[in-house]
């Protein structure tokens, strides 16, 4: 996911995307203890996703 994407979505989608991904990293996490995590990357793909998708919010929040 790139940031000129995520720039070209509101405010509202954002914030849907930000609760996705959040939703998405616990369950990561979650497998991850239980062991059963089959991609280790995953959970650092989905980390930069949520903090581009709230850089972008912040940006959009002072902009």
């Amino acid at each position: 996911m790139k940031a000129a994407e995520l720039r070209d979505q509101t405010a509202e989608d954002l914030r849907d995307k930000e609760q996705q991904l959040a939703e998405q990293l616990f369950a990561l996490r979650l497998q991850k203890v239980t062991g059963q995590l089959e991609n280790p990357a995953k959970i650092t793909a989905v980390r930069r996703d949520l903090a581009r998708v709230m850089t972008v919010l912040g940006e959009k929040a002072r902009g």
